[in-house]
C-alpha cells in the first residue's frame, strides 16, 4: 500500500505545529471560530483546499483544531493522517446532528457510545464487516465526568451515521432498517468512518453533538441560541482533551 512520507492533505512548517490532542469540527470556519474564541496564541498551520487547521492553547496546554469537512470519506482523510503522520492520540469530534429520537431535543447536546452505519466505508477501509464502531469509553467517561462539573446535560447513547445528508432523504426507511435493539439518538455524517477509522490506528476518540434539527419538531433554533449551545459543546469538549 502506498502510503508516502508526508501527508498530502495537512501541510505544515514543522510536524510540532500540531498538538497531539486535536478538535475536530466539520466546518473550517468552526474551526477558525474557535481558535478565535477559545484559545490563545492561535495560529493557521494549515490551509490546504481550506480545510484549516488552528494550534493554540488552551489553559496552557496545547490543542490543534481541524476541520475535517464533510462525510466519511472527507473525514477520514484528515484523521488519518494527524494519526499516522503527526502521532496524534486523542481526538474529539464536535459536530451537529439531528435528533431521531423523542429523548433528544433541539439543542442538546449527544455523547456517542457506539455508532451503527450500513456503509460500506469500514469493510473498503480495511475489511471490517462489523455494522457498529465504539468510541473510546475512558474519554468517554472523561466527558460525562466533565459534563457534571459543568453542569451540562448530555445524552450518552448510540447514534448514525448516513452516507447521505438526512434531512434531504426519507431518512425514515434507513432507519427502519436498523436493527430494533439498537436506540438511536441522532444521525450525522461522519462520526463511524472517524471512530473507525482512530480505532484502527490506536487513537482514542469520541464524538460529541448538538442537536440542531429533529423529526419530531419543527422549532428551528435562533442564531443567537445556536452559539450558545455551540459553545457549550466547545468548552466541553476542550476542558475534556486536556485531561
Amino acid at each position: 500500500m502506498f502510503i508516502g512520507e508526508e501527508p498530502i492533505h495537512i501541510k505544515v512548517e514543522n510536524k510540532s505545529d500540531i498538538a497531539n490532542i486535536v478538535l475536530m469540527p466539520g466546518d473550517p470556519l468552526r474551526a477558525k471560530y474557535i481558535a478565535e474564541n477559545f484559545l490563545t496564541n492561535a495560529k493557521l498551520v494549515t490551509s490546504i483546499r481550506n480545510m484549516f487547521g488552528y494550534t493554540g492553547e488552551y489553559k496552557g496546554q496545547k490543542v490543534t483544531v481541524m476541520a475535517h469537512g464533510m462525510g466519511m470519506p472527507s473525514a477520514s482523510i484528515y484523521v488519518f493522517e494527524l494519526i499516522h503522520y503527526f502521532g496524534v492520540n486523542k481526538i474529539i469530534r464536535i459536530g451537529t446532528c439531528g435528533a431521531v429520537s423523542p429523548k433528544a431535543d433541539i439543542g442538546d447536546i449527544i455523547l456517542t457510545k457506539k455508532i451503527y452505519s450500513e456503509s460500506n466505508f469500514a469493510y473498503t477501509y480495511n475489511n471490517y464487516v462489523g455494522n457498529v464502531v465504539e468510541a473510546n469509553p475512558e474519554l468517554n467517561q472523561v466527558i460525562l465526568n466533565t459534563a457534571d462539573e459543568l453542569n451540562l446535560r448530555v445524552l450518552y447513547g448510540m447514534t448514525t451515521t448516513m452516507d447521505v445528508f438526512g434531512p434531504y432523504i426519507d431518512y425514515n426507511r434507513v432507519l427502519d432498517r436498523i436493527p430494533r435493539g439498537y436506540e438511536i439518538l441522532g444521525e450525522e455524517m461522519e462520526a463511524f468512518g472517524l471512530t473507525h477509522v482512530a480505532n484502527s490506528l490506536g487513537c482514542l476518540s469520541t464524538t460529541i453533538m448538538t442537536v440542531v434539527d429533529s423529526k419530531f419538531s419543527k422549532v428551528v433554533l435562533t442564531p443567537e441560541d445556536r452559539e450558545t449551545k455551540l459553545n457549550n459543546m466547545i468548552t466541553l469538549a476542550l476542558e475534556s482533551i486536556i485531561k
